[in-house]
């Protein structure tokens, strides 16, 4: 299996674009996807017999989950490495995309394959190799309270012996994939500028839901 990409030195140059809207991907975190259109059964099959780097980027109009055509796109992106792959009878795939890094896409190539391909820069998001950036500064204790309130809030129970053990960057990265909210809030957790911003974001998100009131909420899960 080709290697994780260690640097933005690493990257390629273009990569395959899948455009889902409310997905997000952030570094080392795991997205699983399950693949049944033709045209992104093609991708996942030219991934596999390439570097298995797709590139998870959301559409500006998030009205259909996966647009046709060239619907505009967000120019920030993550990513994925595809890590595991079941297919079954009908030729669909069950897929998980272990994130890389977020990058800027450039621009769309002019391509023949039923699946977009763009042109990257990872340049900016040197820091997203590093597992444990960036946690110094995220108040733990402050983010884990807002866990507890949360799970009150929605009458949730969470494994707290697992989440105590469970590394600063890994834990606010999964909650925000996780979490409630859609598209736009989800563009706005994948373009914090750092790991702090991105926790401290997801708490005032999760502040204001449980100040509107109601239990109207999904859960963390």
């Amino acid at each position: 299996m080709p290697k994780r990409p260690a640097s933005s030195a690493d990257l390629p140059k273009s990569v395959p674009l899948f455009p889902l809207s409310g997905a997000l991907l952030l570094p080392f975190s795991h997205r699983p996807l399950n693949i049944f259109e033709p045209r992104y059964i093609d991708m996942v099959d030219a991934a596999l017999r390439g570097d298995r780097l797709i590139g998870l980027i959301q559409p500006e109009d998030t009205s259909e989950e996966s647009p046709k055509g060239q619907a505009a796109l967000q120019k920030i992106g993550c990513l994925g490495r595809l890590t595991h792959f079941e297919e079954n009878a009908e030729g669909r795939y069950f897929i998980i995309l272990e994130g890389v890094t977020r990058f800027r896409l450039i621009h769309e190539l002019s391509v023949e394959t039923p699946y977009r391909q763009g042109v990257i820069s990872g340049e900016a998001y040197e820091a997203d190799y590093d597992r444990t950036a960036g946690e110094a500064a995220v108040d733990r204790a402050r983010f884990l309270k807002m866990m507890r309130d949360y799970a009150e809030y929605a009458s949730i129970e969470l494994n707290w012996e697992e989440i105590e053990q469970t590394g600063t960057a890994d834990l606010v990265n999964f909650c925000c994939m996780v979490s409630p909210y859609g598209a736009a809030e989800k563009q706005v957790l994948l373009e914090a500028d750092t790991l702090s911003d991105r926790a401290e974001t997801l708490i005032a998100m999760t502040e204001y839901e449980m100040a509107k009131g109601g239990n109207d909420a999904a859960p963390l899960n």
